[in-house]
């Protein structure tokens, strides 16, 4: 089915040249509020720390963006049947997290999982056992931008929902998913992007960004992830922005699927 375009821009615009400096003078305050963590960051400390809590964080989290979001995952993922191969359908999760999207998967279908993450195996395990209807094939402990454990045109869909945000590379994610996916594989994404640049919310996304990347496991509010994937190497890419009824600063997203 079609994705419905339910775009919708702030009104509010803001100069951009007076704005600039006041700006910059609040994302050096809050710079300095989160300066105690940027020295555990340094130090080696607070990754590692805030990784064994994240996961817990993210099981409220997710079940209230399934509530919200749910119709709108279900409008996209009831299409990955039409890009299963002869021997079923076979799908490599990128960022699964807790398994929050096993419930919009179709029947039957193969999943591997990968997370940088290791802590969220519990979570998943508990995930795959309620959701009986996918069969999940392995967990990979591994960053987006490495899926080496997994063999080149080996699948037939990448999903990747709320997670090209915290990538450190963007491009680099989406060559790995065009490697691993079979030719007419495609990759499926919901994804938060910036908000337009003429809107308050686009300031307060800068000046928060800070603070946010600690408490976000790495997120950017601030990406433009739509202009990163409509310059990758798909043959086909399907697009669409919906303002979605998630808090706002991350209610701005992109839906759709680019075909290899």
């Amino acid at each position: 089915g079609e994705l419905r375009d339910t775009q919708v821009v702030e009104s509010a615009p803001l100069s951009l040249e007076k704005m600039t400096f006041v700006r910059f003078v609040l994302c050096c305050v809050v710079e300095i509020l989160v300066l105690p963590v940027t020295i555990l960051q340094f130090m080696g400390v607070w990754d590692p720390m805030y990784k064994k809590v994240f996961p817990y964080l993210m099981r409220k989290t997710t079940t209230t963006i399934n509530d919200k979001m749910g119709k709108v995952k279900k409008e996209l993922f009831d299409q990955l049947p039409e890009f299963a191969s002869s021997s079923g359908l076979t799908v490599l999760e990128v960022g699964c997290g807790s398994g929050a999207n096993f419930a919009f998967y179709p029947w039957g279908c193969k999943v591997i999982c990968v997370d940088p993450n290791p802590n969220f195996r519990s979570m998943l395990e508990g995930s795959a056992a309620t959701n009986e209807h996918v069969k999940v094939e392995k967990f990979v402990v591994a960053s987006g931008e490495d899926l080496s454990q997994v063999a080149s045109e080996s699948v037939d869909a990448v999903v990747c929902t709320l997670v090209l945000c915290t990538v450190e590379n963007v491009d680099a994610v989406v060559k790995e998913a065009l490697r691993v996916l079979r030719p007419g594989g495609a990759f499926f994404f919901i994804e938060h992007v910036a908000a337009d640049n003429k809107t308050w919310l686009h300031f307060i996304q800068h000046v928060i960004q800070p603070a946010w990347r600690y408490f976000g496991d790495g997120c950017y509010l601030t990406r433009d992830t739509r202009a990163k994937l409509e310059k990758a190497n798909f043959s086909k890419l399907n697009v669409k922005h919906i303002v979605t009824p998630l808090m706002s600063l991350i209610k701005h997203q992109i839906v759709g699927y680019g075909v290899k």
